[in-house]
């Protein structure tokens, strides 16, 4: 029995290597989701959801090797939390870092007209930028002074003042997203 025990806490795979496997495989996913899928976090679909969970799968295979303890598995769970924190400790810091981490906001609507461009680059329809400035209320385009496709996936409105707009409201909503978008 205690040959068992010290089994499940005995490495198999050099640290080394289970360092560089999950350093790696962060690194690579951080780069897909910060370039490619840039804003989903703020509206995730089934598809979106069904993506992110093969990507685990997929990576946790490349990250494990051929693990077979739990010192192991401790060993790359404390590499991708360390990777997490130095990068948020880094974006904090240095606003270079904080740029190339988390895309600026992207105006979707200027003067209550759409940015047709940026509305075709993150792959929102006209339809489905309405449908979320209706969730908030905001019937008229002609009521926006600037509406914001945030980091976040986030829509912000600044509303124009006057009596049917609230003067200075402002609102956060999800954004209509896609897979590949960015």
């Amino acid at each position: 029995m205690d040959g068992e025990l010290a089994e499940l806490f005995a490495f198999h795979i050099p640290v080394w290597e289970i360092i560089l496997r999950g350093s790696a495989i962060y690194w690579f996913l951080l780069l897909l989701f910060r370039f490619i899928l840039r804003r989903d976090a703020g509206s995730l679909g089934i598809a979106d959801l069904l993506f992110v969970v093969l990507i685990a799968d997929a990576s946790s295979n490349a990250m494990q090797g051929e693990y077979r303890s739990i010192a192991e598995g401790f060993v790359l769970l404390a590499t991708l939390a360390a990777w997490n924190y130095m990068l948020d400790w880094a974006s904090f810091r240095s606003k270079a870092i904080k740029r190339l981490m988390e895309p600026p906001p992207e105006p979707l609507v200027r003067d209550g007209k759409m940015v047709c461009k940026a509305l075709k680059r993150n792959l929102i329809t006209e339809d489905e930028l309405k449908s979320k400035l209706r969730e908030k209320g905001i019937e008229a385009m002609d009521a926006i002074r600037l509406a914001y496709l945030e980091s976040d996936g986030q829509i912000s409105v600044l509303e124009r003042a006057g009596p049917q707009s609230g003067a200075g409201k402002q609102h956060d909503q999800p954004a209509p997203r896609r897979p590949g978008a960015g």
